[in-house]
């Protein structure tokens, strides 16, 4: 069992066929990509920027062999598997735990709104039963704006007294640096082996002080390396580099994120199959692509 390592890990956009199918080992080798030359500890596939609520079930659960046919090490990927039901979690989860992928992420059932923490910790706990292996290692993901099922700093403290060890971690959408610091503050964070990622590369070094264990981010699909920078404390224009992460996250958002980074991505990689999104998701607009490859531009000159 390895649980999953701190640092800089990018919420991996998706690969598509012309089907519209995900593309594993085109996402398996993309995985790799982040890990090197993209400057990431790790990659969280199939969570929000990766359009995983948009994929089948069917082409999820081949992801984790995908990963380790590509020689991913274990303790480099968080899976997301959540999904509304049970089972379907459940499944996903064992998927990635015989593949040797322990850690998982896990959305709240996020169709039904406005349930009560006695309804997601059941929900929590019939999955930890269903999958029923000690290895597992799974993680919240408090993501409201998407999910409108906010975790409760009162039932994340629950699950960990009931599960120990099982309950790893969470990751903090919130947007709000000041909610990842009240899970810091109930759980323990990473001073009681309980690991919290806030979303944005924003929070990094506030966070890693706090007791977070680093970020899961989208945009770093695109600026991994920029963040990785910022962690050379030693380093004399460190303010410059911190400066240049914060201002690469803040153009990210000035646009769709996923589009936005599948963009870069069809750029980077000279591959316009990378543009391709599942509905409902749509493009960049004509205008929104002309300010992002200018805003692009404008940061590598700044960067070089």
């Amino acid at each position: 069992m390895t649980k999953a390592r701190h640092g800089i890990y990018a919420a991996a956009i998706s690969p598509l066929t012309s089907q519209l199918k995900l593309d594993r080992p085109a996402l398996a080798a993309y995985c790799r990509y982040l890990l090197s030359e993209g400057g990431c500890d790790g990659v969280a596939p199939l969570g929000t920027t990766g359009e995983g609520p948009s994929i089948s079930l069917r082409c999820k659960l081949g992801v984790p062999e995908a990963f380790a046919d590509a020689g991913i090490e274990p303790d480099r990927a968080i899976i997301g598997t959540g999904c509304p039901s049970i089972k379907d979690t459940a499944e996903l989860s064992r998927a990635a735990l015989q593949a040797g992928y322990v850690n998982v992420l896990v959305l709240p059932p996020y169709y039904y709104k406005n349930v009560g923490d006695d309804g997601l910790f059941e929900f929590y706990s019939r999955v930890i039963a269903e999958v029923n292996d000690s290895r597992l290692r799974l993680y919240l993901y408090h993501f409201p704006q998407m999910s409108a099922t906010p975790l409760s700093t009162q039932l994340v403290v629950r699950l960990i007294a009931a599960y120990g060890e099982t309950m790893a971690g969470l990751k903090d959408s919130s947007g709000d640096f000041r909610q990842s610091l009240a899970f810091v503050r109930a759980t323990g964070g990473i001073a009681r082996n309980f690991d919290i990622f806030p979303s944005s590369e924003a929070f990094l070094e506030d966070g890693l002080k706090a007791g977070c264990a680093g970020v899961i981010s989208g945009s770093t699909n695109s600026f991994g390396k920029l963040a990785r920078r910022t962690l050379e404390r030693e380093s004399p224009d460190l303010p410059r580099r911190i400066e240049l992460a914060n201002a690469a996250r803040e153009f990210a958002m000035q646009f769709p994120l996923v589009p936005a980074m599948k963009r870069h991505e069809a750029l980077r990689s000279g591959n316009p199959n990378w543009l391709r999104l599942l509905p409902p998701l749509e493009g960049l607009t004509k205008d929104q692509a002309e300010q992002f490859d200018l805003g692009l531009a404008e940061l590598r000159r700044r960067t070089a």
